[in-house]
């Protein structure tokens, strides 16, 4: 993967961001970014205290765990090709 498809919405201390960050950094080492939910308030209206949020392509991919197969398969699409 050469351009960063997935980020991370997560929070400082926050127990299931930091499990989805270990995840991902097994998973897809290095490709992708985290940003902290309370950074602006656009982010907190919308995320809230529903951390951590994966974003695949600027869309919601799915949100408190990272669904390792879901992922995998959804990457392996190319970006804006439809997901099921």
């Amino acid at each position: 993967m050469s351009e960063i498809r997935l980020t991370l919405i997560s929070r400082d201390g926050c127990h299931l961001c930091e499990v989805a960050e270990r995840d991902l950094d097994r998973i897809v080492p290095g490709a992708w970014r985290r940003v902290d939910v309370d950074s602006t308030v656009d982010l907190q209206r919308d995320y809230g205290d529903r951390v951590p949020v994966l974003l695949l392509d600027g869309a919601e991919h799915g949100y408190w765990r990272v669904e390792e197969d879901r992922l995998r398969r959804d990457l392996a699409r190319r970006p804006g090709e439809p997901r099921r």
